[in-house]
């Protein structure tokens, strides 16, 4: 390839990112738009209406329907373990959708999800997974999640009650952390995977 080309491949690339980018700013206009949040006349969105007091959920709140359970002291170290529990629930599902923008008809759609090999609609996963970073939230200290793989086991359904599982299962020095993390529907693994933390 002569250098001559350089500017070329640099054209397309710079006019393939910025229609990309503008994609992007459009769906998230769109999933802002869905969840009734007006935009302003140049074209931002505007200030989200105040949410009723009863809706709110205040830095480190849990609702009743909630379960969290701990096992480990003010300091984490390798051992210690937090489980968190919650039913996700279609309305879950569904503002999940709009935050996203995963409007996958296997999470929405009733009658096309009943003819998948799921026979009905299943929780996003990354929903799902969502349930660590709730636990991690009530570990102690100043967590900041540095990666985590998942493995999809076996799907969440609409209703049903899942609980997140993590262990500290290693120190890496620096205050990171080696997490073994799961999510699990009874007693049944439905999401597998380990996690990094630094603890601040």
């Amino acid at each position: 390839m002569s250098s001559g080309s350089y500017p070329s491949l640099f054209g397309v690339w710079s006019r393939t990112s910025s229609m990309l980018f503008e994609s992007f700013v459009e769906a998230n206009r769109a999933a802002i738009a869905s969840m009734g949040v007006p935009a302003r006349e140049d074209g931002e969105e505007a200030d989200e209406p105040e949410r009723p007091i009863e809706e709110r959920i205040e830095p480190g709140e849990d609702l009743p329907e909630w379960e969290v359970v701990f096992h480990g002291d003010d300091e984490l170290e390798v051992g210690d373990r937090i489980c968190f529990t919650k039913t996700l629930t279609a309305e879950d599902v569904d503002r999940f959708a709009a935050a996203s923008g995963d409007t996958n008809p296997i999470h929405l759609d009733d009658e096309w999800a009943s003819e998948t090999r799921f026979g009905g609609r299943i929780v996003h996963g990354i929903l799902a997974s969502g349930l660590i970073s709730a636990a991690l939230a009530r570990l102690p200290g100043s967590v900041i999640y540095l990666s985590q793989d998942v493995e999809f086991r076996a799907p969440v359904r609409l209703g049903d009650r899942v609980t997140a599982e993590v262990e500290a299962v290693e120190s890496l020095g620096g205050g990171r952390f080696r997490l073994r993390t799961l999510v699990k529907k009874g007693d049944d693994v439905v999401i597998d995977g380990e996690a990094v933390i630094l603890v601040d």
